[in-house]
């Protein structure tokens, strides 16, 4: 049997190389065909190695780290998801804007490298879906009420938003592209003209002895609304968003148990005497650096969650239980937020709070994390265009008038984002209520909403009326009781997503 099988074998001989002639290579000529066989494999291995990956490698390496949370090592201590799409999307935004040091396009394959990538990162949104009711009807006639998925309200309504704002800031910046008047100096002129701020990095903007021409000036003063508009829209959905998101336990158990221990006497005492004004305690606090103004902010928070959580304490025997009346209680927590409100005008340049921070840091919805990341890079973006815009602007007004060199763009330094006139309440009532002129633009007419809309004129009626109590609210005289209960993300200009959400 063995035997049988053994017969049955067959041998396959091997295969000889031959030339083109049908000869048999020598051992020489053997050697060399191999050898050229290992410098093609190489070859190509280097053409392929050195040749750009592919649109599909990118997607497989960036979601593959959203999936291991950022650790590559694969053992399970990586971040949430809703912080490593947060992280990715903030890390995207800086590889790609980097700091706008001056007013130009952007390079097309960055501008492609952002688009295809941010759409990659947003596509998570398409599928967080809620159930909501409809009515199907049957091949008999009957209408039955099913659930069906549909988008969730709050990503149906701001993500387009965002891609809308994101768009124009792209085209702003391309604008820039023919501009002829604008330039900036040299590396050899730079000693002479470089800022005399702690921003000595920036180029400075170069503009015709005379000035810019009207024309120019008027186009880059509509430049700078358009701007200003983004930036406070995405201002709002950001600020809307990040109040939305839960205080995570491990800030609610860092803070003290009264608010007086978290404003120190000084403060507390400010905040709740009897007569109150917000401008009057804000000039007796030392606001002369960034750190202070978000110590302040810090401290304000703090007091804010704290009587909140005293407010909602049913339990007397709770630690965070208060012997304050309700209605005091209401009232010193309507005043911090009135501070903070103007703070947030004020200094839209000062960097995340650390209840900010600590919300983002532990949020685990994906969908919130998406919009905050999202809207804060824009946010950031506008608010440097808006800086790079107002160098010019100063630069023209130097070329008409030396003797304002010594004036700068914000009192109080660029550091600080200080801001004159970027969130003038007053001014904007103005805007929204003028239609005379083409240029005056409102928030409605850039995004392309409230165009034959009965409900939208409505909102925007609705809008113009929060603004002109906001300026009521900036602006009133000293020794007023703030005695009427108003939020703040309710007070902030354009805070609340331009359309409602719910």
């Amino acid at each position: 049997m063995v035997r049988a099988v053994e017969e049955e074998k067959l041998e396959i001989p091997a295969v000889e190389p031959q030339n083109s002639n049908g000869w048999k290579l020598t051992r020489k000529e053997t050697i060399k065909a191999r050898n050229i066989n290992k410098a093609d494999d190489s070859a190509s291995a280097i053409v392929k190695e050195n040749s750009p990956p592919s649109d599909m490698e990118l997607m497989k390496e960036k979601f593959a780290k959203l999936l291991l949370g950022e650790d590559m090592s694969g053992g399970g201590k990586g971040v949430s998801s809703a912080l490593a799409l947060s992280n990715a999307i903030t890390n995207l935004a800086a590889s790609a804007f980097g700091e706008q040091k001056r007013l130009e396009p952007m390079q097309p394959e960055t501008k492609a490298k952002w688009r295809k990538e941010i759409d990659w990162l947003l596509s998570v949104t398409d599928y967080i879906v809620e159930f909501v009711a409809s009515k199907q009807k049957s091949k008999d006639g009957t209408i039955m009420e099913i659930m069906v998925t549909k988008q969730r309200t709050d990503l149906q309504m701001n993500i387009p938003a965002l891609r809308k704002l994101d768009t124009m800031l792209l085209d702003c910046l391309d604008s820039f592209k023919d501009q002829t008047e604008i330039c900036y100096t040299s590396k050899d002129d730079e000693g002479k003209t470089a800022r005399k701020d702690d921003k000595w990095w920036i180029p400075t903007p170069k503009v015709p002895p005379n000035g810019l021409s009207d024309t120019t000036r008027k186009w880059l003063q509509f430049q700078k609304d358009s701007v200003n508009q983004v930036h406070k829209a995405a201002l709002a959905i950001n600020a809307q968003v990040l109040t939305e998101m839960e205080v995570p336990e491990n800030y609610i158990e860092s803070l003290p148990k009264n608010g007086r221990a978290s404003l120190g006497d000084s403060i507390y005492r400010s905040i709740t005497d009897e007569y109150f004004d917000p401008d009057y305690f804000l000039s007796t606090m030392d606001l002369s650096s960034e750190h202070k103004i978000l110590d302040l902010k810090n401290r304000i928070e703090a007091s804010v969650v704290i009587w909140r959580r005293k407010m909602t304490a049913k339990d007397g025997k709770s630690t965070w239980s208060s012997a304050v009346s309700m209605e005091k209680r209401e009232l010193f927590e309507d005043r911090a937020e009135t501070i903070l409100l103007i703070l947030k005008h004020r200094f839209p340049g000062i960097p995340q709070s650390s209840l900010d921070i600590s919300k983002i840091q532990y949020n685990r919805d994906i969908g919130q994390a998406i919009l905050e990341s999202y809207s804060r890079i824009i946010e950031s973006r506008a608010f440097t265009v808006m800086s790079r815009i107002e160098d010019v602007m100063q630069a023209d007004d130097l070329a008409h008038d030396p003797s304002n060199a010594e004036v700068k763009r914000f009192p109080m330094g660029d550091s600080l984002g200080v801001s004159d006139g970027m969130f003038n309440d007053k001014e904007e009532v103005e805007k929204l209520s003028s239609a005379e002129t083409p240029n005056s633009m409102t928030l409605l007419d850039f995004m392309g909403w409230g165009e034959g809309d009965e409900d939208t004129e409505k909102d925007t009626k609705e809008e113009i009326r929060s603004k002109e109590s906001d300026a009521k609210l900036l602006s009133k005289p000293p020794n007023i009781v703030t005695n009427k209960r108003v939020s703040y993300l309710e007070n902030l200009t354009g805070s609340r997503s331009p359309t409602a959400r719910h």
